[in-house]
């Protein structure tokens, strides 16, 4: 009975040092950080999220921030976390630095746009919350889901010359060039960036278009919805020309999901591929809990 009575006792102890060490208190500054968050089964640690944190629905209901490359320590200590996840657009370094000084942790996301590091995002935040099992898991379904999306694209022999324009309206439009998420997207749902002359966004005039004669238009819903609607960008004087203006090819997603290479990447790649390869029959993935709609 002794021996027994230690052994709960111990185990005791053990599981309260380990409550007391993992982070009850976290601020999420990244979209496709917080997605990881709640994918691991963890939204109710968050007391705090940046501006692009915008799904699941449930989490645009938590204090906010500010903008993930704007952030304040005044604003993240205000929350009184342990614990910000800062993803790899998260910034600028002085506010992380002040909030690491006053005693918060603070764990940072790599750069990049791929699959690979997708994956090595989730399993640092379920190194952080202490949820390595729930990571192992969802890791599991992703890279299953990479792999089919990825065999089916593989597949397809023509690659459409894809325009990303991330702006437009009044003056130029602002399109990408390599470098960015939108590059890498379009790269991996098996099409070609039609602008490959310079890094990040710069401004585009019609003679540009021209030359780089996209077959697709590729735009966020919301800039779209800004400008009041897709027709208004195939019949811009700089588009209309273009084989994606006279064909009518306009393909619009939702930003993050587009371009917020999350636990949803595979369904996001799906999906876009899908649009960019209309002829092509694609293998529907199977939902996960983090790709349904709240």
């Amino acid at each position: 009975m002794r021996r027994l009575t230690f052994l709960v006792a111990a185990g005791l102890a053990v599981a309260t040092a380990a409550l007391a060490a993992s982070p009850q208190r976290i601020v999420s500054a990244g979209g496709s950080t917080t997605e990881i968050v709640v994918a691991l089964g963890a939204r109710e640690l968050l007391v705090g999220v940046d501006t692009t944190s915008l799904y699941p629905a449930s989490v645009t209901e938590l204090p906010n921030v500010g903008y993930v490359r704007q952030l304040s320590a005044e604003g993240l200590l205000s929350l009184r976390p342990d614990m910000v996840l800062a993803g790899s657009e998260a910034g600028p370094a002085t506010a992380l630095d002040q909030a690491r000084a006053a005693g918060v942790e603070i764990v940072t996301m790599s750069e990049g746009y791929t699959a690979e590091t997708v994956a090595a995002h989730i399993e640092t935040v379920g190194r952080a919350l202490g949820r390595e099992a729930e990571a192992a898991r969802v890791l599991d379904a992703f890279k299953s889901d990479i792999a089919a999306v990825e065999a089916d694209i593989a597949r397809i022999s023509e690659k459409p010359r894809v325009l990303f324009i991330l702006q437009t309206g009044r003056g130029a439009s602002m399109v990408s060039g390599t470098g960015t998420a939108a590059h890498a997207m379009i790269e991996l749902a098996g099409g070609v960036n039609a602008i490959t002359g310079y890094r990040g966004y710069k401004p585009f005039s019609a003679e540009a278009a021209a030359i780089a004669a996209p077959d697709v238009i590729l735009m966020t819903d919301q800039t779209v919805d800004a400008i009041g609607g897709g027709d208004s960008v195939l019949s811009a004087a700089a588009f209309a020309a273009t084989p994606a203006g006279r064909n009518g090819r306009l393909v619009t997603m939702d930003a993050l999901y587009l371009a917020g290479f999350g636990p949803r990447l595979a369904h996001a790649l799906h999906d876009l591929a899908v649009k960019l390869h209309p002829a092509h029959r694609f293998t529907p993935l199977p939902e996960r809990e983090w790709t349904k709609a709240e």
